[in-house]
């Protein structure tokens, strides 16, 4: 089983378009829900004649909050916002997936650079709240929008730069007082924080901006991408070609996989993508998009190698360091040994 429940326990209205859903795990999987500063949580919508599913960021901190939050922002024609803004409430039961993504710091103690446009201040504002209350470093937000009507968690921003004034700088970037955001606006006010690890999440044209300007700056920018997922990951994996076909599994390989604390090994059909066949074995691997995307699955190859059908999100730093995404990995060695413990 991978889908997981959450109840409703409150809709927060944030700003005119963006809601907060508080969720609070229904009975028995309230285990499955442990998540990172910076994780998002994947939602299944009705869609015309089926379901879809939407990726929304945990705004909540593991390390303050007793429950998760995650923030949805109306989008225009929006088929996941616009659904949640208009038809959530208090009491229902949202069917999702366990929290996954890899836009989180492999450290609360670092100092860092945290950039964002709009709603894309859910993430960096998880990551922003447990860098305060569970780490060491010095934390600088740079928040874009167009107005201050527009300001996400203007308050909350509010209280932790008073509270933490010596640890916590704020800048907000308004469109209708500055103008829309410059790279030589961005080079300026991200000048004093040089060297800082970069977490930027925004509307794309914006991320495209921050990270087109930081990187030329030598900076090590980390992004968030959202986007609509075309089918729905919650369903079940299909059978390997070898099983739909009768077939033998003789040439099947193993994987050796570490998570959560624990080591186990599972057969690997060299037909099936690593995902499927850990999923198939039983094992709790996290997901959202299966199309090699969103890197929601991307774990760690400590030994033997695969191939990538498809990948857009990994850079060649990220497979340098031995990422992988396990929805697209097929086998190339027998063996193959992944951690997703860091």
């Amino acid at each position: 089983m991978t889908a997981l429940k959450a109840r409703v326990v409150e809709v927060v209205h944030e700003t005119a378009d963006a809601h907060s859903l508080v969720l609070e795990p229904v009975e028995g999987d309230r285990g499955r829900f442990t998540y990172r500063p910076g994780q998002f949580l994947t939602v299944r919508v009705p869609a015309e004649g089926g379901w879809a599913a939407r990726c929304y960021s945990l705004c909540s901190s593991p390390l303050t909050d007793d429950r998760l939050k995650v923030t949805v922002k109306r989008v225009a024609g929006g088929l996941g916002s616009n659904w949640i803004c208009d038809n959530v409430t208090a009491g229902d039961v949202l069917e999702v997936l366990r929290p996954a993504g890899t836009f989180t710091p492999p450290s609360l103690d670092e100092d860092l650079l945290l950039v964002a446009g709009g709603s894309g201040i859910t993430p960096v504002m998880s990551i922003l709240k447990s860098c305060l209350a569970g780490g060491t470093g010095k934390v600088a937000l740079l928040y874009a929008n167009r107005d201050e009507r527009s300001v996400i968690f203007a308050d909350e921003l509010r209280e932790l730069t008073e509270r933490h004034p010596e640890r916590l700088t704020v800048v907000h970037l308004l469109e209708s007082v500055q103008g829309l955001p410059t790279a030589a606006a961005v080079r300026s006010l991200a000048g004093p924080y040089a060297g800082r690890p970069v977490y930027v999440c925004g509307p794309e044209i914006f991320m495209d901006l921050v990270t087109g300007t930081l990187t030329g700056l030598g900076a090590r920018v980390h992004v968030e991408r959202f986007f609509s997922l075309e089918g729905d990951p919650f369903e079940g994996p299909e059978a390997p070609q070898e099983q739909a076909e009768g077939g033998e599994d003789g040439d099947a390989g193993e994987i050796e996989v570490e998570m959560d604390g624990e080591t186990r090994t599972v057969p690997w059909p060299k037909s099936e993508r690593l995902l499927d066949a850990l999923l198939r074995a039983g094992v709790d691997a996290p997901f959202s998009c299966r199309e090699g995307s969103c890197s929601a699955c991307a774990c760690v190859a400590l030994e033997g190698e695969v191939t990538l059908d498809a990948n857009t999100v990994l850079d060649e730093q990220d497979l340098a360091d031995g990422l992988i995404l396990a929805c697209q990995a097929r086998p190339v060695t027998d063996r193959l040994k992944i951690t997703y413990d860091g």
